[in-house]
């Protein structure tokens, strides 16, 4: 077991964590980024990005390895592998994150960039054809399926919104859910239901996720009354039954809404002072990699002013006025 001091911790190399890393080093801060995985986040998950400004078209991995090179430019240490335990607030306002092995890396401030998980059917094809024609976000990925029919599965608002938004691209799109009732406010229904390029298949569970030559070609699907098994023809299958913000490794109160997003103020900062948040782990309309490079941006340069104003004996400035009510 070893122990690091650095000035800040953020916790995540996706793309929020990455960027937040260029930023904090561009400051002369002693930066580190710690990462269970590869840097890189949901990037590694997806194949093409074609809506990040400035990259009309580039690989997933390509994007991610841009973004981590610029980060250990500007001087932020990258840790791959390392898994986190906890994060805990020290008496002295500093903070401690253990890891998996026992170390602990010592900081006064942090920024939570762990991002969340898209809950996973789980089925046989699902993880083969990622990025082949199974999708987790609609925004990234339906300009890829102009003219096509597909499929989204899911019963919430989540699920019966990007159905909705998919019909711009997708001649038609299948609407699987598991349920006879949809969990989706009415309105959100009610739009979904008027829209002709939809089709709904209620009381159904995707089974297997099919293809040929590395693409997908339909979902095996099976009523779960009847027991009645098919195939349905489908170049891509959007998965909206989930998404889980990686806040777990958080010791002690922190204020969330409902689904468990980090509430933070228009700095990034959360309820604790000094523990910031940025990317898909905390409260916000959509997420996209512009955004968590943006949170991130913001981030940083807010933990510069934050350890600046320790420094100069002016204490920890207290988190503004959270921008949502914490939920419940």
């Amino acid at each position: 077991m070893a122990s690091f001091d650095y000035d800040v911790v953020i916790i995540g190399a996706g793309p929020a964590g990455m960027c937040a890393g260029m930023y904090a080093g561009r400051s002369m801060l002693r930066t580190v980024v710690l990462e269970q995985g590869l840097p890189g986040g949901e990037l590694l998950n997806t194949e093409v990005i074609e809506d990040y400004i400035g990259f009309e078209h580039i690989l997933g991995w390509e994007l991610a390895e841009k973004f981590n090179s610029h980060a250990m430019k500007f001087g932020a240490e990258i840790r791959t592998s390392v898994r986190v335990g906890k994060v805990r607030k020290l008496a002295d306002g500093s903070f401690e994150t253990t890891v998996e092995n026992g170390d602990a890396f010592r900081s006064p401030a942090v920024i939570v960039t762990a991002g969340g998980t898209p809950v996973k059917l789980e089925v046989p094809g699902e993880i083969e054809y990622a990025g082949k024609g199974v999708s987790y976000c609609a925004i990234c990925d339906g300009a890829f399926f102009k003219g096509h029919t597909i499929a989204v599965v899911g019963g919430g608002d989540a699920a019966c919104e990007e159905a909705d938004f998919l019909t711009r691209y997708a001649d038609k799109v299948w609407l699987i859910h598991r349920r006879d009732e949809f969990r989706a406010s009415k309105i959100v229904q009610q739009r979904l239901f008027a829209n002709p390029k939809i089709e709904v298949i209620r009381d159904t569970v995707v089974e297997k996720i099919a293809g040929a030559d590395g693409l997908m070609t339909h979902a095996s699907l099976r009523h779960v009354k009847t027991g009645e098994r098919r195939d349905l023809p489908s170049t891509g299958i959007f998965i909206f039954v989930g998404f889980s913000p990686n806040t777990g490794v958080i010791d002690g109160h922190v204020e969330h809404d409902a689904a468990g997003y980090l509430l933070t103020d228009s700095n990034m900062q959360t309820s604790i002072p000094g523990l910031f948040a940025a990317g898909d782990v905390r409260v916000q309309l959509t997420r996209q990699v512009t955004t968590a490079v943006g949170d991130a941006t913001t981030a940083a340069i807010a933990v510069e002013k934050y350890l600046t104003a320790r420094k100069n004996g002016e204490g920890a400035p207290a988190p503004m006025p959270m921008l949502m009510r914490k939920a419940g």
